[in-house]
């Protein structure tokens, strides 16, 4: 079954066991709506990407483990987008979720869909339940503090910021949870993938601040500008667009050096080296070198 397949099936499974009666109904749809559309499913994609290299020992959590990561992010992007973080009309090309449910109502989805993220791992405990914690507690450690995406938006709020680490906390960290967990669902060890994670998410968070720059709400389906308006550290204002670019370039080449070796170690570089083709914008593609024919 392809990935996206198994992706997008897990998170329907999970979405519609909290849409169960009595669920209270705006609630409910205002779940679905926060997860779909899907964008490109990155980081589950990265994390079965992995847990088929390492050998897929457990493709059911696998799949639930996918599902949990993309529902964390989707929470993540409800709440960035309310009035008091980037106070964001759009998300994906159609209206936020506090604008097309009310305020109270995005805050109830993000918290829902945290705790949903949990409970999917959680319920599939039964089969491997130190594999099931283990994945759980990954999962937690680059959600909160001091090493997840809670600490990255804490950061926006400090005086003086280390970009690295805001990077690496604020996009990196579900990255790495990526690597990590898929290694985990996999049959493997963590630690040996977490360097992996922590540079495309780095990758990422630079392609992010390329995009935020260089092009419009149009093309991005999302408000543009915003790390200007906002004030908030990039890589594009610390080393401007050329250097931002081949910045991002030496990332993913260190991103792919960094795999460990495993049985499907050279189908997992081709999808490092894919997705990096994919998130280097177009405005910035011939930045620092000369085009290449076909580009």
């Amino acid at each position: 079954m392809p990935l996206r397949s198994r992706i997008d099936r897990a998170i329907h499974s999970a979405i519609a066991d909290a849409q169960s009666p009595p669920a209270p109904p705006r609630l409910a749809s205002a779940l679905e709506y926060a997860v779909t559309p899907g964008g490109a499913r990155i980081r589950p994609t990265i994390l079965l990407s992995v847990a088929m290299a390492c050998g897929d020992a457990n493709p059911v959590l696998a799949d639930r483990a996918a599902a949990a990561l993309e529902i964390m992010h989707c929470a993540s992007l409800v709440h960035d987008d309310m009035p008091c973080f980037d106070d964001a009309d759009v998300r994906r090309g159609k209206p936020s979720v506090h604008k097309a449910y009310s305020e109270p109502l995005a805050l109830l989805t993000g918290d829902s869909l945290i705790i949903l993220a949990f409970e999917t791992i959680a319920q599939d405990g039964g089969r491997d339940p130190s594999q099931a914690l283990e994945l759980v507690l990954t999962l937690a450690r680059r959600t909160g503090m001091p090493f997840g995406i809670c600490a990255g938006q804490g950061w926006e709020s400090e005086s003086k910021v280390d970009l690295s680490a805001y990077h690496l906390a604020k996009t990196g960290a579900l990255f790495m949870a990526a690597t990590e967990m898929g290694a985990i669902a996999g049959g493997q060890e963590a630690e040996p993938w977490t360097e992996l994670g922590a540079r495309i998410g780095e990758a990422f968070q630079v392609a992010d601040d390329l995009r935020d720059a260089l092009m419009d709400e149009a093309s991005l389906g999302k408000p543009a500008g915003q790390d200007d308006l906002h004030g908030r550290p990039n890589a594009v204002t610390e080393f401007g667009v050329e250097g931002a670019t081949q910045r991002l370039r030496d990332i993913l080449a260190g991103a792919i050096a960094s795999i460990p070796s495993c049985p499907g170690e050279a189908a997992l570089a081709g999808m490092v080296k894919a997705t990096a083709d994919r998130i280097i914008p177009e405005p910035a593609r011939h930045h620092g070198r000369p085009p290449v024919p076909g580009e």
